[in-house]
Protein backbone atom coordinates (compact mmCIF):
# COMPACT_ATOMS: atom_id res chain seq x y z
CA UNK A 1 0.00 0.00 0.00
CA UNK A 2 1.24 3.19 -0.41
CA UNK A 3 1.66 5.91 1.79
CA UNK A 4 0.23 8.93 1.61
CA UNK A 5 2.37 12.28 1.55
CA UNK A 6 1.44 15.09 4.41
CA UNK A 7 0.77 18.35 2.84
CA UNK A 8 1.47 21.13 4.62
CA UNK A 9 0.93 24.34 4.49
CA UNK A 10 3.46 27.02 3.91
CA UNK A 11 3.57 29.46 6.73
CA UNK A 12 1.89 33.11 4.93
CA UNK A 13 4.39 35.55 4.58
CA UNK A 14 3.27 39.29 5.46
CA UNK A 15 3.92 41.65 3.31
CA UNK A 16 7.38 43.01 3.84
CA UNK A 17 8.07 46.88 5.04
CA UNK A 18 10.48 47.20 2.47
CA UNK A 19 7.49 46.47 -0.43
CA UNK A 20 5.53 49.56 1.85
CA UNK A 21 8.79 51.89 1.69
CA UNK A 22 9.28 51.71 -2.40
CA UNK A 23 5.38 51.79 -2.61
CA UNK A 24 5.46 55.41 -0.90
CA UNK A 25 8.65 56.57 -2.53
CA UNK A 26 6.94 56.42 -5.71
CA UNK A 27 3.68 57.99 -4.43
CA UNK A 28 6.01 60.86 -2.93
CA UNK A 29 8.35 60.87 -6.24
CA UNK A 30 5.15 61.03 -8.46
CA UNK A 31 3.31 63.87 -6.51
CA UNK A 32 6.48 66.21 -6.48
CA UNK A 33 6.40 65.87 -10.37
CA UNK A 34 2.70 66.47 -10.70
CA UNK A 35 3.18 69.50 -8.37
CA UNK A 36 5.88 70.76 -10.57
CA UNK A 37 4.19 70.16 -13.78
CA UNK A 38 1.21 72.30 -12.59
CA UNK A 39 4.13 74.69 -10.79
CA UNK A 40 5.19 75.16 -14.69
CA UNK A 41 2.15 75.37 -16.42
CA UNK A 42 0.92 77.90 -13.93
CA UNK A 43 3.58 80.21 -14.37
CA UNK A 44 3.94 80.61 -17.89
CA UNK A 45 0.23 81.50 -18.62
CA UNK A 46 0.52 84.13 -15.98
CA UNK A 47 3.86 85.39 -17.32
CA UNK A 48 3.53 84.87 -20.99
CA UNK A 49 -0.52 85.92 -21.03
CA UNK A 50 0.60 89.24 -22.99
CA UNK A 51 2.63 88.75 -25.74
CA UNK A 52 4.12 92.38 -25.86
CA UNK A 53 2.84 95.54 -24.58
CA UNK A 54 2.57 98.79 -26.05
CA UNK A 55 4.78 101.75 -26.31
CA UNK A 56 2.30 103.79 -24.07
CA UNK A 57 2.84 101.43 -21.88
CA UNK A 58 6.84 100.91 -21.95
CA UNK A 59 6.88 104.96 -21.18
CA UNK A 60 4.55 105.66 -18.39
CA UNK A 61 5.92 102.60 -16.06
CA UNK A 62 9.65 102.97 -14.51
CA UNK A 63 9.45 99.04 -13.66
CA UNK A 64 11.02 98.13 -17.47
CA UNK A 65 13.34 100.60 -17.33
CA UNK A 66 16.68 98.19 -18.06
CA UNK A 67 14.30 94.97 -17.93
CA UNK A 68 13.93 92.90 -21.33
CA UNK A 69 10.26 93.52 -22.78
CA UNK A 70 8.48 92.91 -25.87
CA UNK A 71 6.38 95.74 -27.14
CA UNK A 72 5.02 96.14 -30.55
CA UNK A 73 4.84 99.79 -32.28
CA UNK A 74 4.02 101.19 -36.11
CA UNK A 75 6.91 102.06 -37.90
CA UNK A 76 7.35 105.24 -39.18
CA UNK A 77 9.25 105.30 -42.61
CA UNK A 78 10.67 108.15 -43.18
CA UNK A 79 12.84 107.65 -39.90
CA UNK A 80 14.46 104.87 -41.26
CA UNK A 81 17.83 104.34 -41.47
CA UNK A 82 20.33 101.63 -42.12
CA UNK A 83 24.36 101.55 -41.50
CA UNK A 84 25.27 98.47 -43.74
CA UNK A 85 28.93 98.89 -42.57
CA UNK A 86 28.02 98.28 -38.80
CA UNK A 87 24.46 96.52 -39.60
CA UNK A 88 22.98 99.16 -37.43
CA UNK A 89 19.18 99.78 -38.18
CA UNK A 90 17.36 102.70 -36.67
CA UNK A 91 13.93 103.59 -36.65
CA UNK A 92 10.63 105.31 -35.03
CA UNK A 93 7.77 103.68 -33.99
CA UNK A 94 4.31 104.89 -32.82
CA UNK A 95 1.97 103.59 -30.17
CA UNK A 96 -0.46 101.41 -31.74
CA UNK A 97 -4.49 102.11 -29.95
CA UNK A 98 -5.65 98.79 -28.65
CA UNK A 99 -8.49 97.42 -29.49
CA UNK A 100 -8.50 97.08 -33.05
CA UNK A 101 -10.08 95.23 -35.40
CA UNK A 102 -8.52 96.06 -38.49
CA UNK A 103 -4.56 96.13 -38.10
CA UNK A 104 -3.95 98.40 -41.39
CA UNK A 105 -6.21 100.73 -40.51
CA UNK A 106 -5.03 100.78 -36.84
CA UNK A 107 -1.36 101.15 -37.96
CA UNK A 108 -2.27 103.84 -40.26
CA UNK A 109 -3.84 105.58 -37.31
CA UNK A 110 -1.13 105.41 -35.69
CA UNK A 111 1.81 106.70 -37.72
CA UNK A 112 -0.72 109.84 -38.86
CA UNK A 113 -1.81 110.54 -35.39
CA UNK A 114 0.56 113.65 -33.89
CA UNK A 115 -0.54 113.23 -30.76
CA UNK A 116 0.83 109.39 -30.62
CA UNK A 117 3.63 108.56 -28.30
CA UNK A 118 6.61 107.80 -30.39
CA UNK A 119 9.81 105.12 -29.47
CA UNK A 120 13.54 105.54 -31.17
CA UNK A 121 14.32 101.84 -32.07
CA UNK A 122 18.15 100.34 -32.50
CA UNK A 123 18.70 97.11 -33.89
CA UNK A 124 22.19 96.29 -34.08
CA UNK A 125 23.62 93.57 -36.08
CA UNK A 126 20.91 92.89 -38.25
CA UNK A 127 20.52 92.88 -41.78
CA UNK A 128 17.92 95.02 -43.40
CA UNK A 129 14.93 93.40 -44.14
CA UNK A 130 12.49 93.94 -46.81
CA UNK A 131 9.47 94.32 -44.60
CA UNK A 132 10.88 97.35 -42.65
CA UNK A 133 8.90 99.61 -44.23
CA UNK A 134 6.46 102.53 -43.42
CA UNK A 135 3.18 101.17 -40.93
CA UNK A 136 4.50 98.16 -40.63
CA UNK A 137 3.92 96.71 -37.47
CA UNK A 138 7.44 96.07 -35.58
CA UNK A 139 7.68 93.65 -32.63
CA UNK A 140 10.76 93.87 -31.19
CA UNK A 141 12.58 92.57 -28.14
CA UNK A 142 14.85 94.10 -25.71
CA UNK A 143 15.29 96.88 -23.36
CA UNK A 144 15.23 100.77 -22.88
CA UNK A 145 18.26 102.31 -22.50
CA UNK A 146 19.38 105.59 -20.15
CA UNK A 147 18.87 108.04 -23.39
CA UNK A 148 15.55 107.21 -24.08
CA UNK A 149 16.18 104.65 -26.85
CA UNK A 150 15.01 100.98 -27.21
CA UNK A 151 17.82 98.87 -28.31
CA UNK A 152 16.21 95.59 -29.89
CA UNK A 153 17.76 92.42 -29.73
CA UNK A 154 15.26 90.61 -31.92
CA UNK A 155 12.84 92.39 -34.84
CA UNK A 156 9.75 91.20 -36.24
CA UNK A 157 8.00 92.94 -38.70
CA UNK A 158 4.38 92.27 -39.94
CA UNK A 159 3.18 94.61 -42.83
CA UNK A 160 -0.73 93.99 -43.20
CA UNK A 161 -0.58 95.62 -46.98
CA UNK A 162 1.12 92.41 -47.97
CA UNK A 163 -0.67 89.72 -45.82
CA UNK A 164 -4.24 89.61 -44.69
CA UNK A 165 -5.65 87.46 -42.03
CA UNK A 166 -7.75 85.26 -43.56
CA UNK A 167 -11.31 85.64 -42.18
CA UNK A 168 -13.49 81.75 -42.59
CA UNK A 169 -17.02 83.57 -43.69
CA UNK A 170 -15.00 84.94 -46.80
CA UNK A 171 -13.42 81.88 -47.73
CA UNK A 172 -13.52 80.96 -51.26
CA UNK A 173 -15.22 77.00 -50.12
CA UNK A 174 -15.85 76.17 -53.67
CA UNK A 175 -12.75 74.33 -54.38
CA UNK A 176 -12.94 71.96 -51.35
Amino acid sequence: MAQAAAWEKSPVVPPSRAGRGERLKFLIGGLLILGAVVYLMISGTVSGARFFISVDELLSKPDYAGQTVRITGAVLGDTITYDPETLTIEFTIANIQEPYSDLALALNHAVNDPDAQRLAVRVENEVMPDLLQHEAQAILTGSLDANGVFQATELNLKCPSRFTEANPSQADLAGV
